[in-house]
């Protein structure tokens, strides 16, 4: 059995654009590739960027023209997967031979064109996308600019002697779906987050005890610096989002719940850890949530996992 090494970025996202972001997604994938990792993860919604300036300058206001014009802004530098937006940071990961979970604003073709989704989507080593998990239920004010997904995206992959999964935010304290990927086998989870040390120092280890896995999570910083003077409406914005919209707190959890890397607070870097599998088979000795724990007898969870739309065609 060998060891996985994982690259945790921590990076100030190029806020509301697409091209700069994607550029430094390549870029960090190019300098953890000489630190020979072999799955790199980033935080929600890294590119375009989290919607940050809903809570605090009037996101919730009707109608409002402002409000309009900085969503058009936020919808034209969503990502389209279709449209071949990803495919430089694919080709990235080929070179690289490096696996991926990458957070994007997906505005896909496949629901209308124009509502956006914030998407964990998976890359394998060979740069093929294996899978796009689209949130299931966007958080309070993220629920103006996001749409809920759907089950398709629940799903794991084997990498090394790992089998790998992911959720957005806080998706990762709904029981089912986190069920959902432990009963496919799951024993190294990614929890990517906007940012914020009170979102993961607490429950990263409490995912890995319960699922007795490694559970990652994966956050980004931001503050007013990192909002551009091409944004429509950066002024308005800067003079009413907070100072520090966002802290960082990425950090890796063991098994047994002892941190691997502890939450890394305001501060920028890639960190890299080896992950051992023995040390899930050490922690499932005494429990396994989907295993020899379980009593599919008495509890079961159904997941539909067909792809949602408004439409079903019939031709011929």
């Amino acid at each position: 059995m060998t060891t996985l090494r994982i690259a945790l970025p921590q990076l100030y996202p190029a806020w509301l654009d697409r091209s700069r972001g994607l550029d430094q997604v390549i870029e960090t994938i190019k300098s953890a590739a000489k630190e020979s990792a072999e799955l790199i993860v980033f935080s929600e919604g890294f590119v375009p960027g989290y919607p940050f300036w809903l809570d605090q300058s009037g996101g919730a206001n009707f109608d409002n023209p402002v409000q309009k014009e900085i969503f058009a802004h936020y919808s034209d530098q969503a990502v389209t997967i279709e449209d071949g937006h990803l495919n430089a940071v694919c080709a990235a990961l080929k070179t690289a031979k490096m696996a991926c979970y990458l957070g994007i604003i997906e505005r896909p073709r496949d629901v209308s064109g124009h509502s956006l989704f914030a998407s964990y989507v998976y890359i394998d080593q060979t740069g093929t996308v294996q899978s796009v998990h689209r949130k299931l239920r966007p958080t309070f004010d993220e629920r103006l600019v996001w749409s809920p997904g759907d089950g398709n995206g629940l799903v794991v992959h084997r990498l090394g002697d790992f089998t790998v999964g992911g959720l957005n935010c806080w998706e990762n304290w709904m029981p089912l779906a986190r069920a959902s990927l432990y009963g496919q086998g799951e024993d190294l989870h990614v929890a990517c987050w906007p940012g914020s040390q009170r979102n993961t120092a607490d429950l990263t280890p409490v995912l890995a005890k319960e699922g007795r896995s490694y559970c990652v999570s994966v956050s980004a910083l931001m503050n007013r610096e990192q909002i551009s003077d091409d944004i429509p409406h950066a002024d308005h914005i800067r003079n009413t989002i907070s100072a520090v919209s966002a802290d960082g707190g990425s950090c890796i959890a063991a098994p047994d719940g002892s941190w691997v890397l502890p939450p890394l607070v305001n501060e920028v870097g890639i960190r890299y850890a080896d992950l051992d599998p023995a040390k899930v088979r050490e922690e499932r000795q005494s429990f396994d949530p989907a295993g020899h724990y379980s009593r599919p007898d008495v509890t079961q969870l159904s997941v539909d996992r067909r792809r949602q739309s408004t439409v079903d065609f019939t031709d011929e």
